[in-house]
């Protein structure tokens, strides 16, 4: 790397001296990418949680920043639309006092015909630390990690993974009941066939002991998801008094591609979470969204936006959570343990 490292700016107390401090000293980190949480271990996603909770004050001080990054230069490169990510990201690396720069696949080159890892390249080629990519394309993130030596932070590529949504998911379900999910049932209600959420999803709560149920119509429920541990059903009704988080994810109708899908009131009949079936989960069970959510088909108004709601929790926590896996990674790389 051609950049000074941050653990020579600023303070050198440790990282528990306040979230706002300098570098400070932290165990090595052995990643230099964030691709899958397939890749991670428990111990792995366990660091990024208790570093999350440290910097989650930042996030709703409303004014104090880290200078972990300070002097590191983070580049977004979305080539899909996104609002809670993109912005979820840069506020991340600006709370870390990171140079931000935001690219979109319109106002690039490869509208013009370069490859997606040529752009990359170029971009790195400026002294860039870490780049934030979003793709259509499944494994467009390990395609450009593999022609860059800067970190590479998958932000959802095609019908893969979004490994960081995967982790305020379950960040926001450890605050709510604790640090330990052996046993607990969270339920994922939907277009799964489509979600690169509900993959990282499971991969993060089975490989946290967490029982994972998948529950949608059959068209959109891949057949051999129990092969990763998790149950599969197709009646919502079965389990709605048995869940401790329920997540709901919208109809990715501009990827069905002409996969066979009930008409919008069957699918709200069956599958949605409605009032009444809200009532039926158990009290101290949250409701999840990864958003963007269509309420009333998916989800009804009123119960996205009840008490039991963790949805907004979920978005603050994912500025936190992008925090900790910025710092981790460029601070892995710059020491050369990647």
């Amino acid at each position: 790397m051609n950049r000074t490292s941050p653990s020579s700016q600023g303070s050198s107390s440790s990282a528990a001296a306040g979230p706002g401090r300098g570098m400070g000293s932290v165990p090595a980190w052995r990643h230099r990418d964030l691709l899958s949480l397939a890749d991670l271990s428990a111990a792995d996603m366990n660091r990024i949680f208790d570093l999350a909770k440290h910097y989650l004050p930042l996030v709703t001080s409303r004014g104090e920043r880290s200078s972990h990054l300070a002097g590191c230069s983070v580049v977004s490169l979305f080539f899909e639309d996104s609002t809670r990510t993109r912005l979820s990201f840069a506020r991340a690396a600006q709370l870390l006092s990171a140079d931000v720069f935001e690219l979109t696949g319109k106002g690039s080159s490869t509208s013009k015909g370069e490859t997606i890892f040529d752009t990359a390249m170029n971009v790195e080629a400026m002294g860039i630390d870490a780049l934030v990519v979003r793709h259509n394309m499944s494994g467009a993130t390990k395609l450009i990690a593999d022609h860059v030596s800067c970190s590479v932070v998958n932000a959802g590529d095609g019908r893969h993974e979004h490994p960081t949504q995967g982790l305020l998911d379950i960040f926001t379900i450890r605050q709510h009941f604790g640090p330990d999910l052996a046993g607990k049932h969270i339920v994922i209600v939907g277009d799964i066939v489509n979600s690169r959420v509900a993959r990282s999803n499971i991969y993060g709560l089975t490989t946290l002991g967490a029982n994972v149920t998948v529950v949608g119509p059959p068209t959109l429920v891949p057949a051999d998801l129990e092969c990763l541990g998790v149950t599969v059903s197709h009646d919502l009704d079965s389990i709605v008094s048995e869940v401790d988080a329920i997540m709901m994810l919208r109809v990715q109708f501009e990827r069905l591609a002409g996969q066979a899908f009930p008409s919008a009131p069957e699918y709200r009949r069956r599958f949605a979470l409605t009032r009444e079936r809200a009532h039926r989960m158990p009290d101290h069970a949250v409701v999840m969204h990864p958003g963007p959510m269509n309420r009333g088909l998916e989800i009804d108004s009123e119960v996205a936006s009840h008490t039991r709601s963790v949805i907004l929790r979920q978005v603050t926590h994912g500025v936190a959570i992008r925090m900790a896996v910025l710092r981790l990674l460029v601070q892995a790389n710059e020491r050369g343990m990647a």
